[in-house]
């Protein structure tokens, strides 16, 4: 499907069931280094479901079972034995919603940095100084980095979010509709944001808006009732698609 490229992550026949109801049914998809990668579909056909797969987390949902392999540096991450919390750190994961932790926006980045072991104050001043810096948030807030980050905008605070998850370095940013909860101008200033974050890390986006898609990302991937119909390069998914049911959706003629 693609030339020879660097593959960052990699799912082979990943299934995922809820007890009886079979969500993602046996998705083989590879996802390249340094691109942006958008998953689209109609509400409920299981981008999300396959997205939160990728590090684990219906781990946490009751009744969830995930099989198929997920291969991430060589190792197949949906094994047992598995450290997920220290898989977390190199695949992480930005919610759909802002969900700053209460605590200042210094802390809310720091935090995580000192449960995994930095204590050196340098050290975290300038992890924390990076990641505002990458998530296009460090202007706006060098001066408040005390304040309560529940205080920010809600675009301010989805950019802090994404600034917390790229402080632990990883090399993988899932992002689960970053930008349905907000403005249009915030929105831009996160499809902003990941445009400049793919220089450093592969960034694999669920989203609902085509628009969005078409703008930020190199490849596409069309889910429809836990299947991958299609998944290539953007530009031809939307220009000219080689299976009629992507045309349909992507150009609203979809049902």
């Amino acid at each position: 499907m693609k030339p020879e490229t660097e593959i960052a992550l990699e799912t082979k026949d990943l299934h995922v069931f809820y007890r009886d109801f079979e969500a993602i049914k046996g998705i083989s998809m590879e996802f390249e280094k340094n691109k942006i990668t958008s998953l689209i579909g109609p509400s409920g056909c299981g981008k999300s479901t396959y997205l939160r797969s990728l590090n684990r987390m219906n781990d946490i949902i009751p009744g969830a079972k995930v099989t198929g392999e997920i291969i991430y540096q060589g190792i197949d991450v949906n094994k047992p034995g598995i450290d997920v919390f220290e898989m977390r750190k190199n695949i992480g994961m930005v919610f759909q919603r802002p969900n700053p932790f209460s605590k200042s926006i210094y802390e809310n980045i720091a935090f995580a940095l000192k449960r995994h072991g930095m204590k050196n104050k340098d050290e975290l001043d300038e992890r924390v100084e990076t990641s505002l810096k990458q998530a296009a948030l460090w202007d706006q807030v060098k001066d408040n980095l005390n304040k309560s980050a529940v205080a920010l905008s809600g675009g301010q605070q989805q950019r802090l979010c994404i600034a917390r998850a790229i402080a632990l370095r990883p090399d993988i940013l899932l992002m689960d509709e970053p930008a349905s909860a907000l403005d249009p101008i915030s929105t831009a200033q996160v499809e902003e944001t990941m445009l400049q974050l793919k220089e450093d890390y592969t960034i694999v986006i669920v989203t609902h808006n085509m628009q969005q898609a078409s703008r930020v990302s190199d490849y596409t991937s069309f889910f429809y009732l836990g299947n991958v119909i299609e998944y290539d390069e953007t530009r031809k998914i939307f220009t000219r698609p080689k299976i009629q049911m992507t045309e349909d959706y992507v150009s609203g003629h979809f049902g």
